[in-house]
């Protein structure tokens, strides 16, 4: 048995997505949980890590789970098909691009307030 404080940025994200998994697991006893969102923390992992990662998380895919990654990291970009990407503009504002994503036009009253 190992400290917590000893261990490196990878093993301390894949300990917190084994707890995620696990608690979500457990809650779905009484509550379905169909949705998991990861917010980076991949970058940490080294190659075999990922691997392992992305394939637990594909087999959660495949049982019907909604799984959402936000990642910088070029590997999960080309192993995942489905993509939602921001695009920094201008004044502090992003665009969005990918499924689902359509312009929304603001009223002149929304552009004052």
């Amino acid at each position: 048995i190992r400290s917590t404080k000893n261990l490196s940025g990878g093993e301390s994200f894949i300990v917190s997505l084994t707890l995620a998994l696990g608690l979500s697991k457990m809650a779905s006893r009484k509550v379905r949980v169909d949705s998991l969102f990861l917010d980076e923390g991949f970058g940490t992992l080294d190659d075999e890590s990922l691997e392992t990662a992305l394939e637990t998380l594909s087999g959660l895919q495949q049982d019907g789970k909604l799984i959402g990654i936000i990642s910088h990291v070029s590997a999960l970009k080309e192993r995942i098909s489905t993509q939602i990407n921001i695009t920094p503009v201008s004044g502090g504002r992003s665009s969005l691009s990918g499924p689902g994503c359509k312009k929304v036009v603001k009223s002149e009253q929304q552009k004052r307030n």
